[in-house]
């Protein structure tokens, strides 16, 4: 089984975080894609983010009626900070070595993964795809693979794909950018502004009748 894991805050989630993933869903022929709410974000502060539960109903409200999303609570499950270490290895306990398990992240969140904890074991665990803008250059991606990853990972420009001899692939995706994010969401709700095509309709009401981020 071919399974994506997409994890994040989702503080909230909105439409470039489904139009991202459903793009990576259908590029990678995942059987699967999940979208993993972190409980306690170990790089975020705590004031700035929406109670657990309140993230994770909003995911579900995102992808109603989406039959290729599914979300997990496994994060908000565990006790403690969420890291990612310990997702990759609840998914390979859970489905076993003959899964071929991929986690999904945004070229930004992957810049930073050196100081993720046990941040060379993610590479031994999951394939990694990495979310790239159109037209963006690999160039500083490529160095910060050679430099703080591993040497050893050697490009294939025709997949967009660095392979190595031990570890999983690293993947390059350009998704469709759109200009979103959940910060400016947040900051439209404080301000009083409308939010509407920016998050699903649902999570609209959902981020109103539960007077978040104000």
């Amino acid at each position: 089984m071919r399974l994506g894991l997409f994890g994040g805050t989702f503080n909230p989630i909105h439409l470039g975080h489904l139009r991202a993933a459903v793009e990576v869903r259908e590029a990678f022929k995942l059987d699967r894609l999940l979208l993993i709410p972190s409980a306690y974000p170990p790089h975020k502060r705590a004031g700035h983010v929406a109670d657990a539960e309140d993230r994770l109903e909003m995911v579900r409200l995102a992808i109603q009626g989406e039959t290729s999303l599914e979300v997990s609570d496994v994060e908000l499950a565990r006790p403690g900070l969420s890291y990612t270490i310990e997702t990759l290895r609840h998914f390979k306990d859970r489905f076993g070595p003959e899964s071929d398990i991929h986690f999904i992240v945004g070229d930004d969140a992957f810049s930073e993964i050196t100081t993720w904890k046990s941040y060379q074991e993610l590479f031994s665990a999951a394939h990694f795809i990495v979310m790239t803008r159109p037209g963006s250059t690999l160039r500083g991606l490529e160095d910060f693979i050679h430099t703080q990853i591993s040497a050893d990972y050697q490009y294939d420009p025709a997949s967009r794909r660095y392979t190595h001899p031990e570890w999983h692939n690293i993947s390059c995706l350009d998704i469709t950018h759109l200009d979103i994010s959940s910060t400016k969401i947040r900051e439209c709700v404080k301000q009083g502004r409308p939010i509407r095509f920016l998050v699903p309709d649902s999570v609209e009401s959902l981020i109103a009748k539960k007077g978040l981020y104000r």
